[in-house]
């Protein structure tokens, strides 16, 4: 038996969105009578932060604190209308609808303010903390809530805001077939050090470098949190994953969770992460959101690692511990390619 150690090294530009029909989304922001606000998005939250990002936008927006802010993705048939949650999407497309509605909605709040302090609504700004005061004189102010209270009691007007974003349209060129069917990309490298069984097939993954660039990171916690979890998917999908693992019936694969075989808390490796922010000129606050890329670089990158370790080239996935044996039985053994000097064995 001999444990044969590999690295490999994968990297990818990733399309934000996708261009069909401009890839809208829309956002409603509306305000209660206490001055709390409401932002109504038929995108759906799959537990990569978009409501926790979308909530951060508003605030900023409105200029109030985050705490009076909440995100309402409850029903896709009564909210306004949404592509989807898919392609890396959410942060960019849903965040500029968001800061569109916002925006309304802020205009008139101040408008509002400046009809009950009498002064005009461009001598106005916010403070972040639940007021509006004016520009230069903070002890001249009023709250949100006694803004919302005299918007809806006594002026009769809504504290509210619509939002649309939609990415311009972009014809083939009739000659060159040439386009542009988004407006940026997500870019990641990563390296995978490994290590290869040849008795057994098995594989472990070591050690993971990353570096991923995505926009600004508006919420650098989930962003890290996102790309530690797509990683190890990315690990799950390229060894481990499938519905019908070895068999040719259907009915002799795994049945649930019990059976169906992924990495669990003892697989978990280190993973050292650089995130790059280069802000995007057309998203929100420079956000472009992490997404599939997380994920991604790490399928070729374990491939490209096991070729360094024995010489096979496994393209397929998963890539099983079964597959790994034959491939090194048609090859009568590992047979790792030439490494350059100073390269570690």
């Amino acid at each position: 038996m001999t444990i044969h150690k590999g690295r490999g090294f994968a990297c990818i530009n990733y399309p934000i969105g996708m261009n069909l029909g401009g890839d809208p989304s829309q956002a409603l922001v509306h305000s209660t009578p206490d001055g709390k606000f409401m932002v109504a998005l038929s995108a759906i939250d799959l537990g990569q932060g978009m409501k926790s990002v979308s909530r951060q936008i508003a605030a900023e927006t409105l200029g109030v604190p985050i705490e009076d802010v909440y995100v309402d993705t409850a029903d896709s048939d009564t909210g306004p209308h949404d592509m989807g949650s898919f392609a890396s999407r959410g942060t960019h497309r849903v965040g500029n609808a968001v800061i569109r509605a916002s925006a309304e909605a802020r205009r008139q709040m101040l408008e509002a303010a400046a009809e009950e302090m009498e002064v005009d609504a461009g001598d106005l700004t916010t403070d972040g903390k639940g007021n509006i005061h004016v520009k230069g004189a903070p002890g001249r102010a009023i709250t949100v809530a006694e803004t919302a209270i005299a918007a809806q009691f006594k002026q009769g007007r809504t504290l509210s805001g619509r939002g649309i974003f939609l990415i311009p349209p972009s014809s083939a060129d009739p000659e060159t077939g040439e386009m542009t069917p988004v407006t940026c990309f997500a870019h990641a490298a990563l390296i995978i050090d490994l290590e290869v069984d040849d008795e057994t097939g098995e594989v472990e993954v070591k050690e993971i470098n990353s570096a991923y660039e995505v926009g600004r990171a508006l919420n650098p916690k989930l962003v890290e949190q996102q790309l530690i979890g797509g990683a190890w998917m990315g690990v799950s999908h390229t060894l481990y994953e499938t519905t019908e693992p070895y068999y040719p019936d259907r009915r002799h694969g795994a049945t649930d969770f019990t059976h169906y075989l992924m990495p669990g808390p003892a697989q978990i490796v280190p993973h050292h992460i650089a995130v790059l922010e280069r802000p995007a000129e057309d998203a929100p606050f420079g956000g472009k959101g992490p997404g599939e890329m997380c994920a991604n670089p790490v399928l070729p990158g374990i491939a490209n690692a096991i070729y360094d370790a024995i010489g096979l080239r496994c393209d397929t996935l998963p890539i099983t511990p079964e597959k790994i044996l034959r491939g090194l039985r048609e090859m009568g053994g590992a047979r790792p390619p030439a490494r350059s000097k100073g390269r570690a064995a």
